[in-house]
């Protein structure tokens, strides 16, 4: 099991140049409310985690950030601001790449080995890019329901993708634009059953099990109460891995030059 958060907090509002106080108060419920829930569970529960954490986020709550990383988790990078990197020129992105890293380094002692794009999609130069800046891993694309290396023009790259899907991401659930139409607000119940779901089909398959949140999202009472049954469910089964996306991502690079060989055999 892999389970992410994404505290996107403040920034989607700032990103847009929105600063009225109830936008930002939308965000900053993820950060006062949404991650001490987080993080007690986590702690309940043993279960590690990663963070994509955008670097405005980790700037404007940096004690969050650093606690993350004393728990025992993982904070890997979520652009700069929430970005949308698909409409970003080649400099601009690597540049916010490269402040993002040195960002999350700084202010928590260690530097993160993976991403995930804040568009989660790719600009025509964002795979160049991640490679670069030697990423060991990337989680925003959904070519598979297992972790597979990322090919350029059919080469190699070393780049690991740990796939996630809509499915198994609490926004598309749950979010609210109160001036426009994405209202759903579907039951937490209703969406327990589709996620139990998708952890019995990993489960039987020996695969993984990838879960996609965000703390002003999934933080709120009656959410948490369905995500704490999530982790019940799961301890009901036996041989479980609970890992952070870079222990997957390294587990799989162990792998990749094996599968190579027997390839080119």
């Amino acid at each position: 099991m892999a389970i992410s958060f994404d505290p996107d907090h403040e920034t989607i509002p700032l990103r847009d140049g929105e600063t009225s106080p109830g936008r930002l108060a939308q965000g900053e419920y993820g950060a006062r409310a949404g991650v001490p829930r987080i993080m007690a569970m986590l702690e309940k529960y043993g279960v590690p985690a990663t963070f994509f954490m955008p670097a405005v986020s980790a700037l404007l709550h940096p004690e969050e950030a650093r606690a993350y990383v004393d728990a025992g988790h993982e904070v890997a990078v979520h652009g700069w601001i929430h970005e949308r990197n698909m409409l970003l020129p080649e400099t601009d992105e690597r540049a916010l790449v490269e402040k993002s890293v040195e960002t999350l380094t700084r202010l928590t002692g260690q530097r993160p080995v993976g991403v995930r794009t804040p568009s989660w999609d790719f600009s025509p130069t964002t795979l160049a890019t991640l490679v670069d800046a030697g990423f060991t891993y990337d989680s925003s694309l959904m070519a598979d329901d297992e972790p597979y290396e990322i090919l350029a023009h059919g080469e190699p790259t070393g780049l690991v993708e740990i796939p996630v899907e809509w499915l198994r991401d609490d926004a598309p659930y749950f979010t609210m634009d109160r001036y426009g139409s994405v209202r759903p607000h579907s039951r937490p119940r209703d969406v327990l059953e589709i996620w139990k779901d998708e952890f019995e089909a990993a489960y039987h398959e020996g695969g993984v099990f990838q879960l996609t949140l965000h703390p002003h999202v999934i933080g709120h009472r009656s959410r948490m109460v369905v995500l704490r049954e999530l982790l019940d469910h799961i301890e009901a089964h036996p041989q479980v891995w609970y890992a952070t996306h870079a222990q997957i991502a390294a587990e799989v690079r162990r792998e990749m030059p094996r599968r190579t060989s027997e390839n080119r055999t």
